[in-house]
């Protein structure tokens, strides 16, 4: 049984994103109806996977190479319980260089090799006072203050609009991702992540105004991905790991490393995560 509710694709991958995944197939990839991009710190969990297969991102044809820190920059084909997953390990980010159409080209490729739900996770500045890092916020809406037209460079379905649903999170599945995080033992809530550009950290000012406005986190990723994997039909949900909490009259100093370290401390939650999503898929309990 579905949990979620499937929207409509009103859009398809580009040409670009079906060469390459037929490509990935004869090089000796897979297609999976799970498909996990693996943020800041996050990106180990491949490795679990049996049967790996990787190839480079800029080996794809299609993929751009990351040049953030903690972005390896590999598509794994690999198997978690016998079943296939496909993970990316990193994504590009808009504050890199690349151009809005260049973000979602993971998206694209992820759905071209059969993913019906999508797993995005990445590594954010908690700004709730009682979070604590290694947290794992469920993102159950978002803020975007960034606002392209995410999705705009999407092959329209002709015949079907695209709109973009006013909820991209389908409560059912923010409660598996938190049910399957409390009970590998990790902190987990849902929450509203803040989508900034970036790559500098917010200001005290900029966390007073996040918190204002409903944000629990922010970070520098995720929701163009988020609206493109509605667009083009699949089934969404997005793990953000809390690395540091802001505290606006008493910050502590934050960098790339350790969001990578923090991040990685909370592998085991966002794992049992992408086994609870694989289950899903099959209508499992």
């Amino acid at each position: 049984m579905r949990e979620s509710g499937r929207m409509a694709a009103g859009c398809r991958p580009r040409a670009g994103a079906v060469e390459a995944a037929a490509r990935i197939r004869a090089a000796g990839g897979c297609d999976a109806p799970l498909g996990v991009v693996l943020g800041t710190g996050l990106g180990g969990l491949a490795d679990r996977l049996d049967d790996a297969w990787s190839i480079a991102s800029r080996d794809t044809g299609w993929l751009a190479s990351s040049t953030a820190t903690g972005h390896r920059g590999r598509l794994v084909c690999g198997r978690l319980r016998g079943r296939p997953v496909v993970m990316l390990q990193g994504r590009v980010h808009a504050y890199e260089g690349f151009a809005p159409e260049t973000l979602t080209r993971g998206i694209e490729l992820l759905a071209a090799l059969g993913g019906r739900t999508l797993l995005l996770t990445n590594a954010s500045g908690g700004l709730e006072p009682d979070m604590q890092s290694g947290e794992l916020l469920v993102m159950n809406d978002h803020l975007d203050f960034v606002a392209h037209a995410w999705g705009a460079a999407l092959e329209p379905v002709e015949g079907v609009a695209a709109p973009v649903p006013a909820s991209c999170y389908a409560p059912a599945l923010v409660q598996r991702c938190l049910r399957a995080a409390w009970a590998a033992g990790g902190l987990a809530r849902q929450g509203v992540y803040a989508y900034l550009l970036g790559p500098s950290y917010e200001t005290r000012a900029e966390y007073r105004m996040l918190r204002t406005m409903g944000a629990d986190a922010v970070g520098m990723s995720t929701v163009p991905e988020v609206v493109a994997g509605r667009l083009l039909g699949l089934d969404v949900a997005a793990v953000s790991v809390v690395t540091n909490v802001a505290r606006p009259d008493a910050p502590d100093h934050t960098d790339a490393e350790e969001v990578i370290r923090l991040a990685a401390d909370a592998a085991e939650g966002v794992w049992a995560i992408v086994q609870a999503l694989l289950d899903a898929g099959e209508g499992r309990a």
